[in-house]
């Protein structure tokens, strides 16, 4: 039997038994360890995807496990090897897929928001979407594959250059992921966060920080950037306020790369984007070499895994979990433990 944790609707989650899935043809069964909690599944919580997401089902991407069986017709992967999923699953045949870009498919699927995910003790996916764990990686460390990746490609997205000034606006998870990855390029960084917690963490990383409530904003950002403004400023907040600080700490031809998921429409200052000839970059989602990439940070200790997993939580504790990533207090990631359901734990 699997144990599953089932969103039902709006605030509603049930741990559930249910029948283990065996792989199919070109399919795996994994035996998941961990599962991450994101932004994007608080949107499902709250029901806010209930348009996208058919309830009741079980949701999750963020996850790390091993192998337990291999179906037909799948070569070079066998039971115990350690897995993470990039949870794309694209139709090929599309105008964005003949162009190259098969994570912006037009008809793309993403496994756990429009198909079953991970927060579930068994999972069985396409043997296509695994990529390949070391096999002494901590499978806690490597729940944070994913959202790397997006940092990855959210950097590779900048074409961001060593010695090159980045203002990352917003000291999130993600925002913390694209402040390493982007130190890692070489970057000169700057770490705007509101949340006092999150701000002495990120100082803690070693990033310099800044207050966007401080009295002179624009004053402490042209000094850091002796009046030239950023190369690159990566939108992470999803505020408002946080696009304007991006936006207007821009030097001449800088480049913005949104990152964050806006629900509803923002004031955008299109004359500064005219007057310094600006350029506006979207950023969503990954390619496998982005996956390739955050599995090889991660485990070369490039990535501080560790100190960015606040909590875990059985998967009994769901309901709980998602509590606490929600009320924010002192929180950064949260992870779900897929094969126990005794203890949870604060690190």
């Amino acid at each position: 039997m699997t144990a599953r944790v089932v969103y039902a609707g709006a605030r509603a989650l049930r741990l559930e038994a249910a029948a283990t899935e065996p792989p199919g043809p070109g399919q795996v069964r994994i035996s998941v360890a961990y599962t991450g909690i994101c932004g994007t599944d608080l949107h499902i919580y709250h029901g806010d995807m209930d348009s996208r997401v058919t309830a009741p089902c079980v949701i999750g991407h963020e996850m790390s496990g091993r192998i337990a069986e291999v179906g037909a017709g799948v070569d070079g992967w066998q039971a115990g090897d350690q897995v993470t999923v990039m949870p794309l699953d694209w139709c090929g045949q599309c105008p964005a897929c003949h162009a190259g870009h098969t994570h912006l498919c037009h008809r793309l699927t993403f496994l756990g928001i429009d198909a079953t995910g991970s927060m579930q003790s068994s999972w069985t996916v396409p043997a296509r979407t695994l990529i390949r764990l070391p096999d002494d990686l901590a499978l806690d460390w490597a729940a944070l594959v994913e959202p790397t990746a997006v940092a990855v490609h959210d950097v590779r997205r900048a074409d961001l250059q060593p010695g090159e000034k980045a203002l990352v606006v917003g000291g999130g998870p993600i925002g913390l992921l694209i402040a390493s990855v982007a130190a890692r390029q070489g970057a000169d960084l700057r770490v705007v966060e509101p949340d006092p917690y999150r701000r002495t963490l990120a100082g803690e990383l070693g990033f310099t920080t800044v207050d966007p409530a401080a009295p002179d904003l624009p004053g402490v950002l042209a000094e850091w950037t002796t009046g030239a403004g950023a190369a690159v400023a990566f939108e992470v907040s999803g505020a408002a306020a946080g696009v304007t600080t991006a936006v207007e700490a821009l030097a001449v031809r800088g480049r913005l790369v949104q990152v964050a998921i806006h629900s509803v429409p923002r004031e955008v200052s299109l004359h500064r984007f005219f007057w310094r000839e600006l350029t506006l970059l979207g950023a969503r989602l990954y390619h496998r070499e982005d996956f390739e990439t955050a599995v090889s940070l991660i485990a070369e200790l490039h990535i501080p895994a560790a100190a960015l997993i606040s909590r875990v939580e059985p998967l009994g504790r769901a309901a709980q979990a998602f509590g606490a990533l929600e009320a924010g207090a002192a929180v950064m990631k949260v992870l779900i433990d897929c094969q126990f359901d005794e203890v949870s734990s604060e690190r």
